[in-house]
């Protein structure tokens, strides 16, 4: 259970500085030094109060030095605008003699010679110790252009060229970066604070070092350790922000590598991996925008970078009803080859020779414009990083969501607008009424099956699911509200058997990456679906759109295609499971292989003999074999399934590659509650349909909210889950990539559930449906952990008369099952905190604490936590060896975690008790109840915020 490197999350200072008409100048590297140095409070120091999380500038290559730099090295002179540059960071002992080897073939291969090597000069005194252990050799490959080929040609072949010498470096197990690999641009930076950058890298105070654009940035690393390659910019971008799909769109890039779309399969060879996985999600950006922009069908067709920008991270069109309609249609067209690289982003990127700003949909990284008289143009996280003082006057904006701007000297200088020119240089929308072809998700009637309740029995729906859940869904249209957090054992620990589903755990957004507000922020958010093969993401073609289209994910009927059986026979039992699913697995990839265009995988054959296998295995399985065979975008995933049927259990088939649902028998018991009218206020089962999918995709949209997506596109294949008791094999084979530290169950015990189900429903008894108290406590149940046993010592242990309790009995609707529902007088809860202590210490109360801890600890395991066991020293440490009580306290911390992030209850709890230690707490970015000063709960750190936390504007 240690260290994993994808939940790494980081904030920065990031922007731009450049000349509207191209003009390069010294004065324009010392103003984007000047603004890095401005933006140093972005960034945060080691322990050694030296070593800076990361800064670092990219800058057009100065002709003027580096042919200087040429003819110092000893080569005849060579052109300026010929020469090339590759930065290269050596992070092994690679000797001089094998890195040259490894670039110079590579560059051969691509018909680049490079013509010399040089060390880069650097200031070993300007680095914290950390920083100097860890400093790589620093070299760079001076290079010269192929004859007869264009500039954009030539980043094509750098391209090509640094890609083959990273498979080479891969291939010798090597450990070799290239910050840049280019024609145009070089990236300076390392690991450092903003204000070292330029005392490090002596090239940059050179004179002669001139540029006519400089991007800058200064790295915060949240939660993640700084190194000196995940420092930015990277080769064409900077990022401030996550990508909150970013598994999802690893995964789905990966599985466009079958087929990219290049005229030359051998010239596909080579860009194949397209993402490197063991960089950062800002990273692993810069290579897929780096591959769309350099990369075409054929030399000559590649996409401009205000394009890729605009269809990989799109505005919210959906809704914008005052958008231009040439815009909607081009972002509504590329949604049929990109999904949106999702979550808050601030983006500063670069052809090499244009400049440019954008904001993701919702906005929550701030980006201030600033435009000069005198042409300079400046962009930035941070008001006041650049100085303006003589530049005439300034035009002083702000980007909003989804919006861009862009700085290109050869087309009018400063674009406002830029992706409304992108869009009207192709018919996208004549493309779309040629070949999109919008599709109902059906009318809301459904066959309710003579066997319901065995098929319910054999799915795992109890009584109190359809009284609790589907009967308030059917009738109010939005699922119901219970009490905050499940304190039911695990599924893997618990007493009766639980849904595949439960053995997921959804993520959420935390430290720097806000949710979203699904209701009020409505109008970003997205359940639009695209069913159909998908063009090669190089190709741009009128057909690339012929799809069908849906408002949603939860359909009525299912879409023709190729059916695939999600059962086993019931005989066969974890044998039989094992080779359902093999079956699925490679009947999904015959299917796409031979041109079908959906893929629908049932478990309606279920009867006496056949067991279903669980949905969410099945989706699992068939979208990890068709993502391994590279034929995932041949087709898409639909499911018929008779085991989801809440938005938890939606939210997970969409995590692992389903397109759409059709969720048959949860349609089918909503409709014999209203048609049995067992649901209150609906005139029809139809309107209790309708009104059921409005809950559903309400929950799907909350789930998606609480982790900062807002399109489900986005969200399908993401797998933004932990599972918790799922075995390696299970996960392997069907969930790629999920956490499951801990292990759990395997074939057999999920199919001995699966089996035993299907016993009950069809084993010859009458059947009835079970009520194991998974949402409510009752005597014979789920074990709660607060049950009403654990709450009644609590408060005997605390006081007897301090908290009021009344206990009353409730029977259920079905009015078969009482319930306990014990209320306390919760306004107690803060003095019951101060006596639970005095009753610790004081020998009265001690015994009932004692009764009390038994009970707690000597409970059923719950959670992972309840199979620990402290493992005593060998020999007990002296006591005049261990420190006193306030000097371990002295090095307790809990961070500077906003308000927003967890909750006004753990964050009152968290000042309370950094107090009570003598500690101090700080507010984080979302500040505090000014109701909280001079009180206890007051946090002794107050952190001004940079308004990332608002809602969209």
């Amino acid at each position: 259970m240690g260290w994993d490197p994808r939940i790494e999350r980081d904030a920065c200072g990031i922007g731009f500085v450049a000349d509207a008409e191209g003009r390069s100048s010294r004065a324009m590297v010392e103003t984007a030094i000047s603004a890095l140095c401005n933006v140093r409070h972005r960034g945060a120091v080691a322990s050694d109060a030296k070593t800076g999380d990361g800064a670092g500038l990219l800058v057009p290559i100065s002709g003027r030095f580096f042919a200087a730099e040429a003819t110092r090295l000893g080569l005849p002179e060579v052109e300026p605008e010929w020469i090339g540059v590759g930065m290269v960071f050596v992070m092994d002992d690679t000797s001089e003699l094998d890195l040259q080897r490894i670039v110079e073939e590579a560059c051969r291969a691509e018909a680049i010679d490079v013509i010399a090597w040089r060390d880069v000069p650097v200031e070993h005194n300007a680095l914290g110790g950390r920083a100097l252990a860890l400093m790589p050799r620093i070299r760079q490959a001076l290079l010269l252009r192929p004859v007869g080929v264009d500039a954009d040609e030539a980043e094509r072949h750098c391209h090509r060229a640094r890609r083959r010498a990273e498979k080479t470096i891969l291939h010798e197990g090597r450990t070799i970066y290239f910050p840049s690999f280019s024609f145009r641009t070089v990236t300076y930076k390392a690991l450092v604070a903003a204000d070292q950058l330029a005392e490090f890298y002596k090239d940059l105070a050179d004179p002669r070092f001139d540029a006519s654009f400089v991007i800058y940035h200064q790295r915060y690393s949240t939660n993640t350790s700084p190194s000196w390659t995940r420092a930015q910019p990277f080769r064409m971008l900077c990022h401030n922000g996550e990508i909150n799909t970013i598994a999802g769109n690893v995964n789905r890039m990966r599985s466009r590598e079958g087929r990219l779309g290049k005229w030359s399969l051998l010239e596909e060879e080579v860009l194949r991996p397209v993402i490197d996985e063991t960089g950062s999600d800002s990273a692993m950006l810069d290579n897929a925008i780096e591959l769309l922009v350099r990369e075409g069908p054929k030399p000559g067709e590649s996409r401009d970078i205000r394009h890729v920008v605009a269809m990989m991270i799109p505005a919210a069109w959906e809704r914008a009803a005052d958008m231009d309609p040439q815009v909607a249609d081009f972002y509504r067209w590329h949604a049929s080859l990109m999904e949106p690289w999702d979550g808050p982003a601030g983006l500063i990127f670069t052809d090499g020779f244009r400049v440019g700003a954008s904001l993701d949909r919702n906005g929550l990284r701030p980006l201030r414009t600033f435009v000069c008289d005198d042409g300079l143009i400046a962009v930035g996280s941070e008001a006041g990083a650049v100085s303006l003082r003589g530049h005439g006057r300034v035009r002083r904006g702000k980007l909003g969501p989804g919006d861009m701007i862009f700085v290109d000297p050869t087309d009018g200088g400063f674009q406002a607008d830029p992706v409304k020119r992108i869009a009207a240089q192709r018919p996208f929308g004549l493309w779309l009424s040629e070949y999109r072809a919008d599709a109902s998700p059906g009318d809301p009637q459904v066959e309710i099956p003579d066997e319901l309740t065995q098929l319910q029995i054999t799915h795992g729906v109890t009584r109190e699911e359809i009284t609790l859940v589907l009967r308030p869904s059917a009738t109010n249209g939005k699922e119901p509200t219970f009490s905050m957090g499940d304190d039911t054992a695990a599924a893997v620990f618990s007493e009766h058997r639980r849904p595949l589903y439960n053995y997921f755990k959804q993520r959420f957004a935390q430290v720097t990456n806000p949710a979203i507000d699904h209701l009020r922020e409505r109008h970003v958010m997205s359940l639009r679906t695209l069913l159909g093969p998908r063009d090669p993401v190089l190709w741009e073609r009128p057909e690339g759109g012929a799809l069908l289209e849906y408002e949603t994910f939860l359909l009525f009927k299912p879409p023709g295609g190729t059916f695939l059986d999600a059962t086993f026979a019931a005989a066969d039992g974890a044998d039989g499971l094992r080779a359902a699913i093999a079956s699925l697995a490679e009947g999904a990839e015959r299917a796409a292989t031979t041109g079908s265009a959906i893929l629908v995988i049932s478990d309606e054959n279920v009867s006496a003999e056949r067991a279903p296998v669980p949905s969410l295995l099945a989706v699992g399985a068939v979208n990890t074999a068709l993502l391994r065979a590279g034929h995932r975008t041949r087709t898409s995933i639909v499911v018929q399934t008779d085991d989801a049927r809440e938005s938890h259990h939606f939210a997970c088939l969409l995590g692992y590659g389903a397109e759409a649902i059709y969720p048959r028998l949860a349609l089918a018991t909503v409709s014999q509650l209203a048609s049995g009218g067992r649901t209150r206020d609906i005139a029809s089962p139809e309107q209790a349909l309708l009104n059921y999918r409005t809950a559903a995709e309400e929950g799907v949209l909350k789930i998606l909210s609480k982790m900062g997506i807002s399109c489900v596109d986005s969200y399908r294949g993401a797998q933004i889950f932990d599972a918790v008791g799922l075995s390696q094999e299970i996960v392997d084979l069907c969930f790629e990539g999920t956490p499951s530290p801990v292990g759990g169950v395997g074939f057999e015990e999920i199919a001995a559930d699966v089996l035993a189900r299907h016993t009950e429903a069809f084993g010859g008894e009458a059947p009835k449906l079970a009520n194991p108290g998974f949402i409510k406590f009752h005597r014979d149940g789920e074990y709660h952990q607060t049950n009403p046993n654990v709450v009644r010592h609590m408060h005997e242990t605390v006081d007897p008369g301090l908290v009021h309790l009344k206990s009353t009995k409730a029977a259920d609707e079905e009015g078969e099952e009482e319930v306990d529902i014990t209320e306390s007088d919760t306004d107690a809860g803060e003095k019951a905190a101060h006596v639970l202590q005095s009753a610790i210490a004081a020998d009265p109360s001690y015994d009932q604490y004692l009764n009390f801890a038994r009970i707690v600890n000597e409970r059923p395991p719950a959670a992972l936590r309840d199979l620990l066991e402290m493992v005593p020293a060998a020999e007990p440490i002296p006591l005049a060896e261990v420190e006193p009580v306030g000097d371990i306290t002295r090095r307790f911390s809990t961070g500077a975690i906003s308000h927003g992030a967890i909750s006004k209850e753990a964050h009152e709890t968290l000042a309370i008790a950094l107090r009570r230690i003598g500690g101090k707490a700080n507010t984080g970015e979302g500040g505090e109840d000014p109701a909280r000063y001079h009180t206890e709960k007051n946090s002794a750190i107050k952190q001004v915020a940079s308004g990332r936390f608002g809602v969209t504007p």
